[in-house]
């Protein structure tokens, strides 16, 4: 991968050149033009050709297909810039900002020179991303949104909470952090049957929370969804209660333990309204839950392009290439 660019530029040369032609088996110059003359002999187009795709020829050949494939379609923008500005910045840190460090990292590891063949690099790699998201995204059916919509949206909540945190200190011995932990949640119980009593869920919260942030407000947590850094097991709860009811058991988080009662639900967004989000959240579930699906998407991307093998050996490269990287990705996830 040493010399990448300067292998792609000769690479293109070579075929700007001499138009190539498929027998079937191996393409083939039309014109075995001599590149190199010396004393006893000579150098062909046709051999130089031989030699480049033998080394080279496949990772540099899938480059120039989807640099021809992405680079009109993706354009680069601001946000791609920013991207890998970013990228840059963050690999350059590592190197404690040294640039001769880091430019023999980047030749040793990617393959490029210099910054300006790394931005080549992370363009492409750039595009190739937004390429799988966009494949995935449009392969996915309509009804699978459905379902995601019916069974997963829900409207923004609004709850109050009253929160009842163990005192427990990290000199504690296993049986005095159980016997704070479940002090705590007693008193999670009296309140609830306070609650049941008839007792003010405001007043309660501001007399026993131990949430500061909210206790001054009788608990109150405004409106917030999935997409919120809120505790899971908080989370659940505030979305199983009906509106106006409070939970009947303490709810356990990584915090103490909830009285959670909701006080108001927004209703969700259309389903039309809702679909990019939908989609952009399938397509990251499946990507986190296939790792072989950003290599089939690739492939089925330049089929879909209709790129055909004119030279049978490079054929059987790609696809080994492939091939091996799907079943890699599958193996290591």
């Amino acid at each position: 991968m040493h010399n990448k660019k300067k292998l792609i530029i000769l690479g293109v040369a070579i075929i700007g050149c001499f138009a190539l032609t498929g027998c079937g088996k191996e393409a083939e110059l039309e014109n075995n033009h001599t590149v190199v003359k010396f004393d006893g002999g000579e150098i062909s187009a046709d051999t130089l050709y031989e030699t480049l795709k033998d080394k080279y020829g496949i990772s540099v050949l899938i480059d120039l297909i989807d640099h021809e494939l992405l680079d009109e379609k993706y354009e680069s923008d601001d946000e791609e810039k920013s991207t890998i500005d970013n990228q840059i910045t963050l690999m350059k840190s590592q190197y404690n900002n040294d640039e001769e460090k880091f430019n023999a990292a980047i030749s040793q590891y990617l393959g490029v020179e210099n910054e300006d063949e790394l931005r080549d690099l992370l363009s492409l790699e750039y595009k190739r991303n937004l390429a799988i998201e966009d494949h995935i995204k449009d392969n996915i059916a309509d009804d699978e949104v459905q379902k995601y919509y019916d069974e997963e949206m829900v409207g923004d909540m609004q709850v109050r909470h009253i929160l009842i945190k163990p005192e427990t200190t990290s000199d504690m011995s296993t049986e005095e952090k159980a016997d704070a932990e479940e002090k705590a949640r007693q008193e999670a119980l009296d309140l609830i049957k306070q609650l049941d009593e008839g007792a003010n869920f405001e007043e309660l919260a501001k007399e026993y929370s131990d949430d500061t942030g909210s206790a001054s407000d009788g608990g109150l947590i405004d409106y917030f969804n999935k997409d919120s850094n809120m505790d899971e097991a908080f989370l659940e709860a505030s979305i199983d209660l009906e509106t106006g009811k409070y939970t009947e058991e303490p709810v356990k988080s990584t915090y103490g333990y909830h009285i959670i009662l909701k006080t108001d639900q927004k209703e969700k967004e259309s389903l039309e309204d809702a679909r990019d989000t939908i989609l952009d959240t399938l397509m990251e579930e499946k990507l986190n839950n296939d790792a072989s699906l950003r290599y089939e998407s690739l492939v089925a991307i330049r089929e879909e392009a209709g790129i055909t093998f004119e030279d049978d050996n490079l054929k059987k490269e790609y696809d080994d290439l492939m091939e091996t990287l799907i079943q890699n990705a599958t193996t290591n996830a």
